[in-house]
């Protein structure tokens, strides 16, 4: 066990994002989540990363992994460069040099290095430079929202490379998609959410996506 989630729940004042659910993640998995739009893919994730608190259950991790979460709405600082935004959250992933980090990950997913704001930047390198994020520091775990919207054929082939190592190496990743072909292509599970309660978990062949 890498990750796992014990009965965790969250609400919204009266609402509930996602009913009380256990998922165990493994070293050496990719999990997909699928579900319609507010089935609670987003929200799980979201409390996997610790980005937020669980009304109920608790989130468990293997002794000294580090996780990295691209949400689906990128999030780093609009009146900051590219650059700016990675050497920050490099030095806040204690990153031992910081300026290499950021000039790699500038590298890997072509991101504009010309002093532009990244609010300014277009759909596609916002996204890169969300996932760009995501990778600093070495992270064994990978939550990825919806990580292949808005990326051009090449850079998915890329992310995928990516993910495939992480893997590889005895890390773990869980990504939320509506893409069928990244199910069949890279997930070894799939866990289905639907009305924020679990209702599948188990192999892609066998999952019923309807």
């Amino acid at each position: 066990m890498i990750l796992r989630a014990r009965g965790v729940a969250r609400r919204f004042g009266r609402d509930l994002a996602l009913a009380p659910t256990d998922l165990v993640v493994a070293a050496g998995e990719v999990v997909a989540l699928v579900g319609p739009n507010g089935a609670g893919k987003s929200t799980l994730l979201a409390l996997l990363a610790g980005a937020l608190e669980p009304s109920e259950g608790t989130v468990e991790r293997a002794d000294g992994v580090r996780i990295g979460w691209a949400p689906q709405r990128p999030a780093f600082y609009g009146r900051l460069t590219p650059r700016e935004n990675l050497e920050l959250f490099a030095r806040l992933e204690g990153e031992a040099e910081p300026a290499a980090a950021a000039a790699r990950l500038l590298g890997a997913f072509e991101l504009p290095d010309r002093g532009r704001s990244s609010g300014d930047l277009s759909v596609g390198n916002r996204q890169r430079l969300n996932l760009a994020i995501a990778l600093l520091g070495s992270p064994r775990v990978l939550l990825l929202d919806e990580p292949t919207a808005a990326l051009d054929p090449t850079q998915r082939e890329r992310l995928w490379e990516r993910v495939a190592a992480v893997r590889d190496l005895g890390g773990a990743v869980v990504f939320a998609t509506q893409n069928l072909e990244e199910l069949a292509d890279h997930a070894d599970r799939v866990v289905k959410l639907d009305d924020g309660r679990l209702v599948f978990d188990g192999a892609p062949a066998e999952a019923v996506l309807a």
